[in-house]
């Protein structure tokens, strides 16, 4: 992280979190006593995501920690479960939805830990089988070298049966994960793209390879692994580049170690194209063939996404047939049409990926009813 800005809340200046960050950067902070001190002085810049990217607030969440995935009623969701642990991202993404999601874009690290541990304690006391992912609304490890407190997560994860966490990333921060008794409870997961994508539109993000070695140490050390092929990007030559991903994938990887391979492909609201044009200007991918899908964002022409899912999804299935693979936010059609089957024929998309986390994070579904 290259924090030259740093604002703290008053009320979290005595919380061991801030205090230890506030330590480790050694700059000068600003006391903040309204959220504007720390908004408008980003929102003037000339580029408020790169200034927002390089402006941390320390603050408390006001809000829930633990939340459900938005979705959009238009496209199946997964039921995913978010923990809010903080907000936007130091590496950058020409395609990432909140260099315009937020207003203006700024880092907030949610300080107030105790409370974060208190709402999972009553999500455990319920006993129900639950995926809880970090990385909605930012990287699960970009804080790490900052405030390593995932390592926190994964004991308290550790302690229960029914709940798994997932860290999905594209750094390689795990070393100092990899001696942990994780009792099988945290899945480290990856975002993947081809070395094309990587290096035109995922700047300051490890390199492919360096991804691949973080997850064969993390298999080694017994954590299951996830991968998200999203978004996965349409370009001349991009089919032969992402099944050279997929076979380097499992080369290193064993099938059996996956708990769940999600795809997706590049979709985007229509105020984002401007900022990836401006900030991004050896990108390409806003000028593809798309469409105003039902959510309102611009997606591949939808036979287009199939016949690119249909390849995608044979090459996986040539090599690790039985390995889960699901799609993220798409429609019956497109399901039936690239799979042969819709999630509902199967219990539904999140019976399909509890199933899966039952079977490789030893999870047992113990609900309590009141």
């Amino acid at each position: 992280m290259k924090i030259t800005q740093l604002y703290v809340d008053r009320d979290v200046l005595d919380l061991p979190a801030a205090k230890a960050i506030c330590t480790r950067l050694d700059i000068p902070f600003q006391i903040v006593h309204d959220p504007k001190e720390v908004y408008d002085p980003v929102a003037r810049s000339e580029s408020p995501v790169d200034t927002g990217k390089a402006t941390l607030w320390l603050t408390r969440n006001k809000g829930k920690f633990v939340r459900p995935c938005p979705g959009t009623e238009q496209y199946t969701c997964c039921d995913y479960t978010i923990l809010h642990i903080g907000t936007f991202c130091t590496m950058d993404c020409s395609y990432c939805i909140l260099q315009s999601y937020f207003h203006p874009p700024v880092l907030q690290y949610f300080v107030n830990h105790a409370d974060m541990e208190q709402s999972l304690d009553e999500v455990f006391a319920r006993r129900q089988l639950m995926r809880i992912g970090t990385g909605e609304f930012t990287d699960s490890l970009i804080w790490e070298t900052l405030y390593p407190y995932a390592a926190s997560l994964i004991r308290k994860f550790a302690g229960q049966s029914s709940t798994v966490l997932e860290l999905k990333t594209k750094t390689v921060n795990i070393d100092h994960l990899l001696g942990m008794a994780h009792n099988r409870k945290t899945i480290l997961s990856w975002s993947l793209n081809t070395e094309t994508i990587i290096k035109t539109d995922e700047r300051h993000t490890a390199g492919l390879n360096a991804r691949f070695k973080a997850a064969a140490k993390s298999v080694a050390a017994g954590y299951p692994v996830a991968f998200h092929f999203d978004p996965m990007v349409i370009y001349q030559g991009c089919e032969n580049d992402y099944r050279d991903v997929i076979t380097r994938l499992f080369t290193i990887i064993p099938p059996d170690r996956i708990v769940w391979i999600s795809l997706g492909t590049f979709r985007f609201k229509a105020d984002l194209k401007p900022v990836i044009e401006k900030r991004f200007d050896a990108s390409t991918i806003v000028y593809g063939e798309f469409i105003k899908g039902l959510d309102g964002k611009m997606r591949y022409f939808k036979p287009l996404r199939i016949s690119f899912y249909r390849m995608i999804i044979a090459h996986i299935r040539s090599i690790a047939p039985d390995v889960m693979v699901y799609f993220c936010m798409e429609d019956d059609e497109v399901w039936y049409q690239s799979f042969g089957f819709t999630p509902k024929e199967k219990g539904g998309l999140p019976f399909m990926l509890d199933s899966s986390a039952e079977r490789h994070c030893g999870l047992t579904n113990q609900e309590l009813t009141v």
